[in-house]
Parts: structure tokens; C-alpha cells; sequence
């Protein structure tokens, strides 16, 4: 089986042990006659999975079922930039958002149709090659929103703001699993999967009981929170396959060691990227100033003499690197390396950040 580097910020790399239960599951699920596609959310088969997909998030996660609700959902992160206010936000009420990139200027211009917003914090003046130093924190919001990993920008939190006991709402779409938090600070996280968890199609929301309890009820059925932790995220078909894959990736999260050792790996990994690009800083600009901002998902720099970029990615394909291409709002490059990337691609792509400097310099 060939393998490539695959460096796109998603939908991203998955481990091979998942892709491969994957497979077997969409030919026979288990021992059933029928493939995973096929079986009935209502039947036992399938509800072993996703219970048990829920129990393990959270424990991968290690925060308690007694305090806290899995939902798997649809619609993507840019679902829950309205769906978060939708059921939180009063016409009356205020938010703090912190304002770090593409993703949280969407889910700021959703949360206003619902409610006041107050920008707390923003590196836009700074084009987000940092991370805000200073946030302006509202005593009475309703929430805090922060984006933990900006795939875009390249920047990432690795602890998260005090909010003054403000209940605190993270966008961790695509950093979830791979750093060690303390999560139970948060009042709810959402994750788009097909970054660091799963394949596009299912949405992660872990949501604290006791604030899900102050909801609004005046919205339809089908957006309110309280209706899908009622029912286990089964008032509708769930997305079966999404949801197994989501579960074998905690699985092997498990085996690798759990957060911790997920944080490790990436911290190794990522280091050696960046290490790469430090060492010719007359040919290479880094996207991120602040060094201590610089995520470890999604790794984003410059070639500072643009007329190089197309040979650079000439000589990636060639090298069975794909997926470097920066976003189309921002150009340049970006190496993804998620949970499930491997160590020595980033070891190849460092060795060739170095051979093409010299090669070019």
C-alpha cells in the first residue's frame, strides 16, 4: 500500500489501524451480514458504538460523564458558530469573543444576529502572527468564545483565559486530542472531526450538564442542545460512519498513550519543522513572530522570495509531500501534521526545507 506525506489541514490524515477497521466495517460490521452503512441506528450493533464512542471521549478527554454530555452532531464548526449563540445568546445579553483569525471573525458575525458582542481580544492589527496579550473581559457575558488553533493562521493556544468563573466555550476543531488540557474548564468544546479526530460528516459538542441546564428552550427542536443530550444525539439518524471512525481514533489515541503522550509526539514533531525553518532565517518567514504562539497542528510560513514557491512545491510532489499549499486567503505554505502524522514526515520535510535553502540561497 502506498502512503504518501499528507500535509492538508483536512480532511486530514488518519492512522492506518483506523482505516483499516474502517474498511472492514463499510464490507461487514460485526459479524452482522451487512456493512456498517447499512445497519439501523436503533440496533444493537450500532449502539454499542456510539455509547461507547461517548464514554471514551470522555475519558480519553478525563473528564466525567456525571458532569458533562457528548452529542455528535452535523454541520461542521460553522454550524456551531450560530448554534452556540442560538442557544445561549439573548437579544439582551453580551459575549466576549476573542478574535484570532478567519475562523472566529465567522463565528463573531454569526454570534451578532443573536445578541451583543464584545471583542474581547484581537490580533488583527498584528495580521494574527500572534496571539492577543491582553483581553477586555465583559463581568456579566454569557460566555467566553476563543478558537484554541487557528488552521489558517498558525497560531494556537496552549492554556486557555481566565475567565472569572464566565463559562468558557472553545473551537478546538483542530487541536482536539493533542494537547494535554485541563478540559474540565471548559463549559463546551466543539470540534468539527476531520482534523485531528475523525472523517468529515459528525460534529463533536461536550457540553457541562449544569450549564446546558441554562439554554434557552425557545428555539426549533432540531438546534437546541437540550434536545439532542436528551436523546443521546439520536433524535435524528445519526452519522453512523463518521461516529465509528471517531471511535477508533480514540481507540488509538488510547494505545498511543492518551493526550499526554499525543502532545509529546507533536511537540517532537512540529519542533523539527520549525527548527528547519529557524535555521536559514534569510530565506524563510515563519508566519507566526511569537514563538510560544506557534501551533503545533498547522505550521505556516514564506518563502521570503515568493518567485520561489511554485519550484518548493514542485520539489514536495515530487518528494510525495502533498497538501502544502497555504490557505487561498493567506498564500504561502502550511504543513498540517495532526495526531496521526507521522514523525518522519516531518523529519522529511525538514530535511528538505534545509537542502532546498541551501540549494536556492
Amino acid at each position: 500500500m502506498r502512503r504518501i506525506y499528507n500535509f492538508s489541514a483536512g480532511p486530514a490524515i488518519l492512522p492506518i489501524p483506523v482505516l483499516e477497521a474502517a474498511g472492514s466495517a463499510v464490507v461487514e460490521f460485526n459479524g452482522s451480514g451487512m456493512s456498517l452503512l447499512e445497519v439501523s441506528h436503533r440496533g444493537k450493533d450500532y449502539e454499542a458504538v456510539h455509547f461507547g464512542a461517548q464514554a471514551r471521549l470522555l475519558s480519553v478527554l478525563g473528564i466525567s460523564a456525571d458532569e458533562y454530555s457528548v452529542l455528535f452532531l452535523g454541520g461542521g464548526a460553522s454550524m456551531q458558530f450560530a448554534q452556540v449563540p442560538m442557544n445561549f445568546l439573548g437579544k439582551d445579553d453580551t459575549a466576549d469573543y476573542i478574535h484570532t483569525g478567519e475562523w472566529s471573525k465567522k463565528a463573531i458575525g454569526e454570534a451578532k444576529r443573536f445578541g451583543a458582542v464584545n471583542v474581547a481580544g484581537s490580533s488583527e492589527g498584528e495580521k494574527y502572527a500572534c496571539l492577543p496579550t491582553a483581553l477586555n473581559l465583559t463581568p456579566t457575558a454569557k460566555y467566553v468564545h476563543f478558537t484554541s488553533n487557528n488552521t489558517i493562521e498558525g497560531t494556537e493556544f496552549k492554556s486557555s483565559p481566565n475567565t472569572n468563573g464566565v463559562p468558557l466555550i472553545v473551537d478546538m476543531s483542530s487541536d482536539i486530542f493533542a494537547i494535554d488540557r485541563d478540559h474540565s474548564q471548559f463549559d463546551l468544546i466543539y470540534a468539527g472531526a476531520q482534523k485531528n479526530a475523525g472523517p468529515a460528516g459528525v460534529t463533536i459538542v461536550v457540553v457541562r450538564k449544569s450549564y446546558l441546564a441554562t439554554a434557552t428552550d425557545d428555539i426549533p427542536a432540531i438546534l437546541s442542545y437540550k434536545t439532542h443530550a436528551k436523546a443521546d444525539s439520536l433524535y435524528n439518524t445519526p452519522p453512523v460512519f463518521p461516529i465509528f471512525v471517531v471511535g477508533e481514533v480514540l481507540k488509538w489515541i488510547e494505545a498511543q498513550g492518551g493526550v499526554a503522550a499525543m502532545q509529546a509526539h507533536n511537540e517532537a514533531k512540529a519542533g523539527a519543522i520549525y527548527d528547519a525553518l529557524d535555521a536559514h532565517p534569510d530565506f524563510y518567514d515563519p508566519a507566526v513572530t511569537v514563538k510560544a504562539d506557534r501551533s503545533l497542528m498547522n505550521i505556516t510560513f514564506r518563502i521570503k522570495n515568493a518567485d520561489l514557491e511554485k519550484a518548493f512545491l514542485a520539489g514536495a510532489q515530487e518528494r510525495d509531500m502533498d497538501g502544502l499549499k497555504g490557505h487561498r486567503s493567506v498564500g504561502g505554505f502550511r504543513a498540517s501534521v495532526y495526531n496521526a502524522f507521522p514523525k518522519e514526515g516531518c523529519e522529511a520535510l525538514a530535511a528538505y526545507i534545509h537542502e532546498f535553502a541551501k540549494d536556492n540561497g
